[in-house]
C-alpha cells in the first residue's frame, strides 16, 4: 500500500493551529462544503449501506441488468454501460431510478445532520443528485419545512446562483452535477461526467457566480469519490487557475481513498500546497461539528446555560399582532435564535424567510405588513454597517414613514444590536438614533427585553 507523503497532513496530524484558521473561516461565512457520495450510507433492509451501492442493485433488477460478470461492488455506472451495451434505452434508467427513490424514505445520514447544524455554512455544492443533503437542512434548521432553496446544473438548463453569496437570502443547495429526474438531466454514468465536466468549463455554459465564489472561497470537498484525473481537474476548475499559481484559499479533501493514491497525494503535495488532504469523510465532519459546537458554547453559558429553541419557520403570511424583525441576509442564524426565543415566551413574531428582494408584488406585501405590526424591529450589526444599499433598509425606511403617524411617546420601534457594534456610528436612521437601542448579542434576548415586550404587548390590548 502506498503511503501518504509526510507534507500532506493526514487526520491525525491536522495541527491545533489549522483547526482554528478552519473554524474562523467558516465564521466568517469564506468556506464551502462540497458534498459527495461518500457520505451517504442509509439504513436498508441489509444494514448501513453505501446509498449509491444500494441504488445500483436495485437499478440492474429493474432494467434487468446481469450482473454476474460485473465487478462488485456494484456502481451506477457499471450498469449503466452493461445496460446500453444490452441495446437498452438511455432515458429509461433515469426515470427508472427516479421511480426506486420514490418508493423509499430513507433518513438524512448523521454526517450530514451535522454538517446541517453548522449554521456558518450558508451555501453547499453536491455532487450528487439525491434529496438527502436538502432534506438534513430541512429537518435540522427549518424543522422539516422544504424551507432551503435548490438549484440544480444541467448542460441544457444552465442555471446559477440568483445572486452574489452576500446577498442570496436562504440557504443553498447547488447541484453541481445535476438533480434527480425523470430526464436524462444528471450524471449516471462516466459519459454523463464528461458531459457536464466539458459544459462546465464552456464559456457559455459556466454557471459564473457559483464559480466565482468556488474561486474565492475555502474549500472543503468532502466524501468525494473523483477519481484521481478528475480530483485534479475539478480543482483546476473550481480555483479557474493553475494549481501551483499562489493562491489565498486552501481545500481539505476529505475522504477514504485519496490518501490511499500516492501519484494524486504526490501531485498535491507538490504543485498544489495549498491543499490537504484528510484520511475519512464521516470522520473529519463528526471532528468538525464537535469543534464548531464547543466554540459555540460559551455564549450559550454566558446566557445562563439555557437550552437553545428550536426555530420554526415564520408563515408565509404575517399573523396579526406580530413583531416585524427586519434584518440583512448574512445575521439569519443570530434572527432565527432570536425568534425561537421571543415564540418559546409567547410572543408572535415574523419576519420575511424568502427575502426575494425584487418585484412591485414583494415590495408592497413587505409594506403592507409593516404597516400592519404592532411593533417593528430593526436588528443592527457589523453586517448592516457594511452594507449601504440592502432591502432591508428600505424596510427600514418605511417604518420611519409610519412611525410619523404614531403618537409621540408611544413605542413602535425597537432597534437592537447582536453584536459590539458602537450605538453612536450605527448606520440607521435619525430617527432610530433617539431610541434605547438594546443589545442581543447573538440574538440572545435578556430577560429584561422580553419583560419589556410582555409590558409592551399588555399595554395594547389593555
Amino acid at each position: 500500500m502506498s503511503t501518504l507523503p509526510a507534507a500532506i497532513a493526514p487526520l491525525q496530524s491536522f495541527d491545533e493551529d489549522a483547526w482554528d484558521d478552519l473554524l474562523n473561516y467558516i465564521e466568517e461565512r469564506r468556506v464551502i462544503p462540497i458534498i459527495g457520495p461518500d457520505l451517504l450510507r442509509v439504513q436498508t433492509d441489509r444494514g448501513l449501506r453505501p446509498l449509491y451501492e444500494w441504488l445500483a442493485e436495485k437499478l440492474a433488477a429493474r432494467l434487468s441488468v446481469d450482473v454476474a460478470g460485473l465487478p462488485q461492488p456494484l456502481t451506477l455506472n457499471d450498469v449503466m454501460c452493461c445496460y446500453l451495451g444490452q441495446r437498452g434505452r438511455r432515458e429509461e434508467a433515469y426515470t427508472r431510478l427516479r421511480s426506486i427513490m420514490r418508493e423509499v424514505q430513507f433518513e438524512p445520514p448523521q454526517a450530514l445532520r451535522q454538517l446541517a447544524q453548522i449554521t456558518d455554512f450558508d451555501l453547499f455544492v453536491t455532487t450528487t443528485f439525491d434529496p438527502l443533503l436538502e432534506n438534513a437542512l430541512n429537518l435540522e434548521r427549518f424543522g422539516g419545512q422544504p424551507t432551503a432553496e435548490v438549484i440544480a446544473y444541467a448542460p441544457n438548463r444552465v442555471a446559477d446562483l440568483p445572486a452574489e453569496r452576500s446577498q442570496l437570502q436562504r440557504t443553498v443547495v447547488y447541484h453541481l452535477l445535476g438533480r434527480l429526474s425523470a430526464s436524462p438531466t444528471y450524471v449516471l454514468s462516466d459519459e454523463d461526467m464528461l458531459e457536464f465536466i466539458c459544459a462546465l468549463q464552456s464559456e457559455h455554459l459556466t454557471p459564473e457566480k457559483l464559480f466565482h465564489e468556488l474561486e474565492h472561497n475555502h474549500l472543503l470537498l468532502i466524501g468525494s469519490d473523483f477519481s484521481n484525473w478528475l480530483a485534479r481537474l475539478f480543482l483546476r476548475m473550481a480555483k479557474r487557475k493553475r494549481l501551483s499559481d499562489p493562491r489565498d484559499f486552501t481545500e481539505v479533501l476529505a475522504d477514504d481513498h485519496t490518501p490511499q493514491d500516492s501519484r494524486l497525494v504526490a501531485f498535491l503535495q507538490q504543485v498544489s500546497v495549498r491543499t490537504r488532504v484528510y484520511a475519512g469523510a464521516e470522520a473529519f465532519v463528526a471532528e468538525l461539528h464537535q469543534r464548531w459546537s464547543a466554540r459555540q458554547r460559551p455564549a450559550a453559558a454566558s446566557n445562563g446555560g439555557s437550552a437553545p429553541q428550536r426555530f420554526m419557520p415564520p408563515a408565509r403570511e404575517m399573523p396579526e399582532n406580530a413583531i416585524f424583525i427586519s434584518y440583512a441576509r448574512e445575521d439569519l442564524p443570530a434572527v432565527q435564535h432570536l425568534k425561537a426565543a421571543l415564540d418559546a415566551a409567547g410572543l408572535t413574531t415574523w419576519f420575511d424567510l424568502d427575502r426575494l428582494e425584487g418585484g412591485d408584488d414583494y415590495d408592497r406585501k413587505i409594506r403592507a405588513n409593516i404597516g400592519r405590526c404592532s411593533f417593528f424591529l430593526p436588528v443592527v450589526s457589523a453586517t448592516t454597517q457594511r452594507r449601504h444599499e440592502a432591502y432591508f433598509r428600505r424596510e427600514w425606511s418605511y417604518a420611519v414613514d409610519r412611525a410619523r403617524n404614531i403618537a409621540e411617546g408611544a413605542v413602535f420601534v425597537l432597534p437592537v444590536c447582536i453584536d459590539d457594534t458602537p450605538e453612536s456610528a450605527a448606520l440607521v436612521p435619525e430617527s432610530f438614533k433617539a431610541l434605547h437601542m438594546t443589545r442581543l448579542p447573538g440574538g440572545e434576548p435578556t430577560p429584561e427585553f422580553l419583560r419589556r415586550l410582555r409590558e409592551l404587548f399588555s399595554g395594547r390590548s389593555a
